[in-house]
């Protein structure tokens, strides 16, 4: 495991990328880890060589005693991008994360190239969290769990995300008392307020709606006022962003961080994947043929779908190609997409990707929850593939 130390303190970091990317450099809030950013890298990943580490306090980073300052964290940054060999890098922090961030344009402003600061503030009521802090050395990381838990997530998100909340509960009780109270102790005692406006590198600021521990009006609009020539973004979310909205926030950042010529770069790139998963399920000679019969008027169309579908959705983890074939098959015939479903179950069974078999029970489970006319239709169009497959094989 890398770890980089500052004055004695040890901070895990993790590099993830290659080395022609970019770097971002992602922070946590309070109470989570690095992880509370996972469901954003698959976004920002094929732009960005990103850098994360926990926060001191949490997660695999040491924690010490007592009271932490901003400037300390922002040296535990500084240090673990030494660490990985990064100069200069975009910076987006999370909550307590937008405050170190703040602190290191401050201190270090030739460290960082851009800022992001998300659902933060630059002002908090130290009573409150001194509050938080009494209650913690007290009572340990139950006696604000519900709390912290109810200004994480909006209502709406927990109500339909219980694993999602499941483990960010366990990842702050998980939290040491000792490093929350202390990082709550940075919260309570920084003081950017009345330096916002020498920060001097490109800066968005992203709120969420729903969002009860750093409103927008109380928080995000002061920071986009005070900051230079702030841009801000409001994404339908709570306090944690990155959980609720990863797409939505991960799009942001790398519309704000890139230039135009590279954003073009990490479009292409995308595009390439894609088209390496489209390849795969329909083979080289129908995607060959398809690029061919491209048109000034439909590229854009064909080049997105190669973007979206074939890498957005057909690249994800969670399904095998022979799940999402069958599924692409129950679909179209549900909805009489027939030529569709005919590309797709050519390519399904002239590459193995499905038994003749298993088609029927697709299509027979179609028959029930879609009706049979489109299921009679379905083996019909089904029934010519295979006859020509077999009259090629003979």
């Amino acid at each position: 495991m890398p770890f980089a130390s500052n004055d004695g303190v040890r901070i895990y970091w993790k590099l993830l990328g290659t080395d022609d990317k970019p770097p971002l450099v992602l922070l946590n809030s309070i109470g989570t880890d690095m992880s509370v950013w996972d469901d954003c890298i698959d976004y920002l990943l094929p732009t960005f060589r990103i850098l994360r580490l926990d926060m001191r306090g949490h997660g695999a980073s040491d924690v010490p005693s007592g009271d932490y300052s901003l400037q300390d964290m922002a040296l535990d940054v500084l240090a673990a991008m030494d660490g990985a060999g990064i100069a200069s890098a975009s910076i987006a922090g999370l909550s307590l994360g937008g405050m170190v961030a703040m602190q290191i344009a401050l201190d270090a402003p030739g460290r960082v190239e851009a800022l992001s600061l998300v659902c933060t503030s630059a002002t908090m009521d130290p009573a409150n969290w001194q509050a938080r802090i009494d209650a913690v050395r007290r009572g340990g990381m139950t006696s604000i769990a519900d709390m912290a838990m109810e200004r994480f997530l909006s209502s709406r998100f927990a109500a339909r995300s219980e694993e999602a909340v499941a483990s960010l509960r366990r990842g702050l009780l998980s939290t040491r008392a000792e490093g929350y109270a202390g990082a709550a102790a940075a919260i309570r005692d920084m003081e950017l307020e009345h330096r916002l406006g020498k920060i001097s590198c490109r800066t968005l600021v992203v709120t969420g709606a729903d969002d009860i521990s750093t409103p927008r009006m109380q928080h995000g609009q002061v920071l986009a006022k005070g900051i230079p020539e702030a841009e801000e973004a409001v994404l339908g979310c709570g306090h944690l962003a990155p959980v609720e909205a990863p797409a939505a926030l991960g799009a942001a950042l790398v519309h704000f961080f890139v230039s135009d010529g590279a954003l073009q770069e990490a479009t292409d790139s995308i595009y390439h994947a894609g088209l390496i998963n489209r390849r795969r399920v329909l083979g080289d000679e129908w995607v060959d043929a398809s690029l061919t019969r491209a048109t000034p008027f439909n590229a854009e169309f064909q080049a997105m779908i190669t973007r979206i579908a074939w890498h957005e959705i057909w690249g994800r983890p969670g399904l095998d190609d022979r799940t999402r074939r069958l599924l692409v098959i129950a679909i179209t015939a549900s909805l009489s997409r027939w030529e569709e479903f005919a590309l797709h179950v050519r390519a399904g069974l002239e590459r193995d990707g499905f038994t003749r078999d298993e088609l029927k029970e697709v299509l027979m489970q179609t028959a029930i929850y879609a009706g049979v006319p489109a299921a009679n239709t379905g083996f019909a169009e089904a029934m010519k593939i295979m006859n020509e497959i077999d009259e090629i094989s003979r």
